[in-house]
């Protein structure tokens, strides 16, 4: 027992000392090539042996032909485990350039292509978080495209829809200024009507800007959707009579919610606006209200003749308009986009679908948590 207990502190002694060395080397390999690092590990493996044979053969003291054989077998098997290692290491090297290859695509904006051929788990796992990450970056341009088109859209509409206003505001000025105005108080009216207009543009971009940083302030209280609905059909009754479009609301169930009235009834107003400048006159806008699976459901639905389905999708983009919103009082394009983020700010979300004769724009919310 206790000779075992001896050969066995003699080669663990051997063998740490090669295992040391080992360790420093790779220590100072840790920068170069994997291959270099692999063919360390194989090469401590075998000089581990070789080092624990050696010190238990001059423990025990073998004859010079019995170690001769024990020190051929062991270099014979060095030799196999450094030209394995060597060839395992420069194959994962090679499926290493090719992956680092592959993902220079990411510079250059392209997609991410995995490398043909067999490669290790780990290698595989790393391709396919590429592949993943490179389609979110694809996303991710798209959306920033998408973006900056709405921006310049945005710019060009905000200064066409400015300018005009402008222009005549300078006009009627000028007039009032020279005496020339055959009716000033008529002149006068028009001023104001026009002042409101700019006002109510920039308090527009006032509070996207606020719903784009992040800072729109919410002061959420529980109300019920048919009181909301009852002020918002009262404010949009002048601009419907003028348009000669009826609103209807028979179909407002009085579901609680947790919103911001204020800014919940400019939602329903944008919508409102936006349906009955759409529908033509003898016209019916409805709204209606309801609690659902999803959330509490609220909708309007117009006559507008529905919407080209190519632009469902950017309805609510920041500055879209249709092509038949050119002129300056279906505004600049960012009563659907205030929509969405004051929506959004809610936790809710806001679609649009067409439907026979027209559009239904559809503002879901949570359901608030029931009261305590």
């Amino acid at each position: 027992m206790r000779a075992t207990l001896l050969i066995a502190l003699y080669a663990f002694a051997g063998a740490a000392a090669a295992g040391a060395a080992g360790a420093g080397l790779l220590r100072l390999l840790r920068r170069r090539s994997l291959t270099a690092s692999i063919a360390v590990v194989a090469a401590v493996g075998v000089v581990a042996m070789l080092a624990g044979t050696l010190a238990v053969a001059w423990a025990m003291f073998l004859s010079s032909h019995d170690l001769s054989v024990v020190t051929t077998v062991v270099a014979m098997a060095a030799v196999v485990s450094l030209v394995t290692a060597l060839l395992l290491g420069r194959w994962v090297a090679a499926r290493s350039r090719e992956l680092a290859d592959a993902a220079r695509s990411f510079g250059d904006a392209g997609a991410f292509a995995a490398p043909h051929g067999p490669a290790t788990a780990e290698l595989d796992a790393l391709s396919r978080e590429l592949a993943a990450t490179s389609a979110r970056l694809a996303e991710s341009r798209e959306r920033e495209r998408a973006l900056e088109k709405s921006r310049r859209e945005l710019v060009a509409w905000i200064s066409h829809d400015l300018r005009t206003p402008l222009a005549g505001l300078r006009a009627m000025s000028e007039a009032l200024e020279d005496g020339v105005a055959a009716d000033p108080g008529r002149y006068l009216k028009q001023i104001r009507t026009e002042v409101e207009r700019l006002n109510d543009m920039v308090g527009d971009l006032f509070e996207l800007s606020r719903i784009h940083a992040g800072t729109l302030p919410l002061s959420p209280s529980r109300i019920s959707l048919y009181d909301l609905v009852g002020d918002a059909l009262a404010g949009a009754d002048p601009l419907a009579r003028e348009h000669g479009v009826r609103l209807v609301g028979d179909r407002v169930e009085p579901v609680p919610v947790e919103v911001d009235g204020k800014e919940m009834t400019r939602v329903l107003g944008n919508l409102l606006v936006n349906a009955i400048r759409r529908t033509p006159p003898d016209g019916t806008v409805a709204v209606a209200a309801e609690r659902t699976a999803d959330g509490v459901v609220l909708s309007v639905t117009d006559g507008c003749g529905g919407i080209p389905e190519e632009d469902l999708p950017r309805v609510f983009d920041t500055g879209w308009r249709g092509t038949d919103a050119r002129t300056p009082p279906a505004g600049a394009g960012l009563g659907l986009a205030i929509v969405r983020g004051i929506v959004e700010a809610h936790q809710g979300r806001a679609s649009v679908q067409n439907i026979p004769g027209g559009c239904r724009f559809e503002v879901t919310l949570p359901v608030p948590a029931p009261a305590s």
